[in-house]
């Protein structure tokens, strides 16, 4: 007689599937868990570089200020009298908590995508794994030069936008001088960096979309009029309230727009080539 007690029950066929599904799931969740933690170190290890560093960091983002009161105001004797002030007793030191956190993420990107890369690669081909490489490099390279037109194009005309507000003092008029924040100078110059390192970032995204069949040049170019009208928008949006400053974000985002529908078309006549190769092979 055979003792019950001892036998083996065999796993049901279903709780196999479900073992097996759960292994691979907590491995992506440890690789994820750990991407997260070495990229949590590397905006750290970037927040104190940058922190240490604040005062200089804000200093050169001062230049596009003096850059426009030289040419806005009379220099005296003594050089031009131009103050920033901050009214509450730590404003200053968090807005260099605020620039050193800015900053560092900037600095941390190129490790930050790499890192997005290592856990997305595994479950691309390798084809693939090649043509994701290059948005790796194009990226931050367009953010960089989308922030580089904000610091030596856009940043001077707004001050000097804002240096023509002013008012001198004279018969039955008294004088308005212009004495922004640190926090409100720093908030404008991070507002029009992001604006304008995102809206740089076009030609990525709207490749990577056609890459995986998401859109196509030919709906890029019928939706030439929308795009237009929403690159209008998004300009008024960011930017001061001035056509001059509207006009320089809008005319390179819209040729962005343009390359993005090159782009898209040459990824397209590569898959069509693909394509016929392989039904020739066939």
């Amino acid at each position: 007689m055979t003792d019950k007690s001892t036998e083996q029950v065999e796993p049901e066929p279903e709780e196999d599937e479900m073992d097996a599904s759960r292994a691979p799931l907590l491995d992506h969740l440890v690789e994820l868990r750990t991407r997260l933690i070495h990229s949590f170190i590397a905006v750290l290890v970037a927040f104190g570089g940058c922190f240490f560093f604040a005062q200089d960091i804000y200093n050169f983002l001062l230049a596009p200020f003096l850059f426009a009161a030289e040419n806005a105001r009379q220099a005296s004797e003594d050089g031009l009298a131009l103050e920033l002030i901050f009214t509450g007793p730590l404003e200053f030191f968090f807005a260099k908590m605020k620039l050193a956190l800015f900053g560092g993420v900037i600095v941390a990107f190129p490790f930050l995508a790499w890192q997005i890369y290592r856990f997305v690669a595994p479950g691309l081909y390798r084809n693939e794994r090649g043509a994701f490489l290059p948005f790796l490099v194009a990226s931050p390279a367009l953010f960089f030069t989308g922030a580089s037109f904000v610091y030596f194009v856009m940043l001077p005309m707004v001050m000097r936008f804002a240096f023509h507000q002013e008012q001198a003092a004279g018969a039955g008029q008294v004088a308005i001088q212009l004495l922004p924040r640190v926090s409100e100078y720093l908030s404008l110059v991070t507002t029009l960096i992001l604006a304008f390192g995102f809206s740089f970032q076009l030609p990525v995204v709207l490749t990577l979309m056609g890459r995986v069949g998401l859109v196509s040049a030919e709906g890029l170019r019928k939706g030439r009029k929308y795009a237009v009208v929403g690159i209008l928008a998004f300009a008024a949006f960011f930017t001061p309230p001035d056509v001059i400053s509207q006009f320089l974000l809008g005319v390179p985002v819209f040729l962005l727009y343009e390359i993005s529908i090159w782009s898209v078309s040459l990824i397209e006549r590569k898959r069509e080539e693909e394509d016929a190769k392989y039904e020739a092979e066939e």
